[in-house]
């Protein structure tokens, strides 16, 4: 449902310096497939996310979602940010409701809808605080009510977990585990951690150092609830931290 051909960008500095983020990336997700993408900083994982959300453009290549080409932001693509990215003047019902306001659904309807994703993520009864008043883990499970409310086909996360502390982080991955599950959306989603992916992807994406390029695709045929320490899961982990290992040396040296 998602592909992508010979994709390339390059930034340029202001001392006019050219820095090559992403080189030739071939890549193709199924439908309703959890994909992590796992490199070193700055090899372009985030740049290829933004890319896919339309908010920035490739200077070659193409990007499709079910066949039809990425052209800027839209309605089947939801976007998670590690910042959270919630309107502190605005409750979290509010939070939730602002795509649909854009859209003019009437308030009843865009309330019940609001109300029924955060019954998903389980803040039904925070519905009306504001975002000073929840903790790192809540917020971000509004930020993902959020982005689920306008039913997209994709979901893109960029390091949803990456500020919250290691017990809140392994609750909120079998909680996206639970929503993937209900609502079987195709997941791309931004790690430094390979026991996260291990533990939620279907797909894990081995980027190079910059210029960032696609090393190794790995699947990961493990039922459901995984077992952190399993054998296999054990297997899977060590083959990816070598993997990543050596990249992240080659960005060094």
């Amino acid at each position: 449902m998602l592909s992508i051909k010979n994709l390339n960008k390059t930034y340029h500095t202001e001392e006019g310096d050219e820095v090559v983020a992403l080189l030739d990336i071939n890549l193709d997700v199924a439908d309703k497939e959890f994909v992590c993408f796992i490199g070193p900083s700055g090899c372009g994982k985030t740049t290829l996310l933004r890319i896919t959300a339309g908010l920035e453009k490739p200077d070659s290549g193409t990007l499709t979602v079910n066949n039809e080409p990425i052209t800027g932001p839209g309605p089947d693509r939801g976007m998670v940010f590690q910042e959270y990215s919630l309107f502190p003047w605005r409750t979290v019902l509010k939070n939730i409701t602002f795509s649909l306001e854009l859209k003019k659904i009437p308030k009843s309807e865009r309330e019940k809808i609001a109300r029924d994703f955060l019954e998903l993520v389980g803040l039904s009864k925070f519905a009306d605080s504001y975002p000073h008043e929840l903790s790192g883990g809540m917020k971000q499970r509004v930020a993902i009510a959020r982005a689920l409310v306008n039913d997209p086909d994709v979901l893109l996360m960029d390091e949803p977990f990456g500020a919250v502390d290691a017990q809140t982080r392994n609750r909120l991955q079998h909680e996206l585990l639970n929503i993937w599950e209900k609502k079987k959306k195709t997941v791309l989603f931004i790690t430094h951690s390979v026991d996260e992916a291990v533990f939620l992807a279907d797909k894990v994406v081995v980027f190079t150092a910059r210029p960032g390029r696609v090393k190794e695709v790995i699947s990961i045929d493990l039922p459901r609830p995984r077992e952190r320490t399993s054998f296999e899961a054990n297997a899977v982990r060590e083959h990816l931290l070598a993997t990543l290992g050596a990249e992240i040396q080659a960005a060094i040296d």
